[in-house]
């Protein structure tokens, strides 16, 4: 798709958001994507069910999501007018694509939130017992947004505070772990050692399916990986900045997950752990610290909020890029005097506030919940997968903009093979639980939506001249290679 720009990489005409996230903003956002509450909550549910052998299922997911994220990065830097990956998606693919992506991230984004709005409700009572739920639940709504309407650079000063105390709580672990470790401290669960890792069991004590199951649970733990793609367009200086950020991936999921983990099932031997238990309170409480409970709790919070603001961030961001290619009502594609996509933003945070609702829906919620959030994984799984098809086409029809280009996804196309192969595996792993299956068999309904919904939108003046405008310009890419 041809797209007529300005000198600076913008559109001509059309409003533009500010570059006003810096290196440091950067880098902790993408930090803050790699670490979600499912290390903090979720991580022994993930020990209990695969034992030390999930281990390798982080180190795995984290590797083959890496590509993914070069891939995307690559795409990204061809061409700065990309706002964010929809758009590369949109212009390589074409603009079924666009539409596709953009709503199916945005989707994501919108059930993970309100899942975050009743998660932060739920740790709030906690902390605070009696509270009525809807209090924490309308706070948190208004509290995110009075943070992301100022200007980016107040959303990207949040996020790096949010994922700094992510960081200082799992390193705090990590070293009073090794302190434990190597006095040889002793306890009811028994002695530290790293032996703990081997001497029950072995690295795969549930053998193979329950090293399938460490997969089904552990991948959602990754959702936000790409969230440094959605923003590129208000990055300062993306060509260093970016790919600073996507190659300090490995490292981050080997020291905050990986190096976590370990440090976890060797002070307290893997048959401990419980789903629902964090095992991050329970290492400190056998550290002797009285108070972990409500700081863990405090730093759950912090986390789970850093996701519900990560979410309004993406969602309005996506939802102003789809309005500005015709893919959403105008409205949304205006900006504030602040370069702030507003009405965006309102957007997300009166369907978070079906959160609030939501926390009186009844018991089950909990399981309604690991339901539409096993929907969300899959349907981010369609947009990592939508990343790498753009990669494929890209190769070959812009083979002069990937041989100049400095960032290139390491491996190239076979590793595009590899890692569609292994989310073939994943959803093959989500069929093994009867929870996920049905989750799995329900997503097909989001799509069917959004088919029905592009069948009557294709037909649009503008959009049948973008359609024409693509295949144009394909027949030329084609015909120049």
């Amino acid at each position: 798709m041809t797209k007529l720009t300005s000198p600076s990489g913008q559109k001509q005409g059309e409003p533009h958001l500010s570059r006003g996230l810096s290196n440091r903003h950067i880098q902790l956002l993408a930090i803050g994507g790699a670490i979600g509450t499912g290390l903090f909550m979720g991580s022994g549910k993930t020990i209990s069910v695969a034992g030390p052998s999930v281990i390798f299922v982080y180190m795995i997911i984290g590797f083959m999501l890496f590509f993914v994220m070069r891939a995307m990065g690559e795409l990204l830097l061809s061409n700065l007018d990309y706002k964010t990956f929809s758009d590369f998606a949109g212009d390589l693919l074409g603009p079924w694509a666009a539409f596709f992506t953009g709503w199916t991230y945005w989707f994501c984004w919108v059930v993970t939130g309100v899942a975050d709005v009743v998660a932060i409700a739920g740790y709030a009572q906690t902390l605070w017992p009696g509270i009525p739920l809807w209090i924490p639940g309308l706070a948190t709504i208004l509290i995110l947004l009075a943070l992301n309407l100022p200007t980016v650079k107040a959303f990207g000063e949040v996020e790096f505070w949010f994922a700094l105390i992510k960081i200082v709580a799992i390193l705090t672990l990590i070293v009073t772990g090794l302190i434990m470790i190597f006095s040889g401290f002793s306890s009811s669960a028994g002695t530290a050692s790293f032996a703990n890792l081997w001497q029950f069991g072995g690295f795969f004590p549930k053998e193979f399916m329950g090293f399938v199951a460490g997969f089904q649970i552990a991948v959602f733990a990754f959702v936000g990986i790409e969230l440094v793609g959605t923003a590129a367009a208000e990055t300062k200086s993306p060509e260093k900045n970016l790919p600073k950020a996507i190659n300090a991936i490995p490292v981050r999921v080997g020291l905050f997950y990986v190096g976590a983990l370990i440090i976890l099932m060797s002070v307290t031997p893997w048959t401990q752990f419980q789903a629902g238990h964090s095992p991050f309170i329970g290492m400190f409480s056998l550290a002797g610290l009285g108070a972990a409970a409500t700081i863990v709790n405090l730093v759950v919070l912090t986390s789970a909020m850093s996701s519900a603001n990560s979410g309004i961030y993406s969602t309005s961001r996506m939802v102003f890029g789809l309005a500005q290619e015709g893919d959403a009502p105008s409205i949304f594609g205006r900006l504030s005097s602040r370069k702030v996509p507003q009405n965006a933003l309102f957007l997300s945070c009166i369907l978070l506030l079906s959160g609030v609702v939501l926390l009186y829906a009844g018991k089950d919620i909990g399981t309604a919940f690991d339901m539409v959030t096993t929907v969300s994984a899959v349907c981010f799984m369609f947009v990592w997968s939508i990343i790498l098809a753009s990669y494929l086409v890209f190769r070959k029809r812009r083979p002069e903009l990937h041989a100049a280009s400095t960032y290139k996804m390491p491996g190239g196309p076979a590793m595009v093979w590899v890692t569609y192969a292994f989310f073939a595996f994943l959803v093959w792993a989500l069929t093994t639980q009867t929870d996920t299956l049905i989750a799995l068999l329900v997503t097909p309904i989001w799509f069917a939506i959004l088919f029905a919904a592009w069948l009557v939108l294709r037909r649009s003046p503008l959009h049948q001249a973008r359609i024409a405008a693509h295949a144009d310009a394909v027949r030329e890419e084609e015909r120049v290679a």
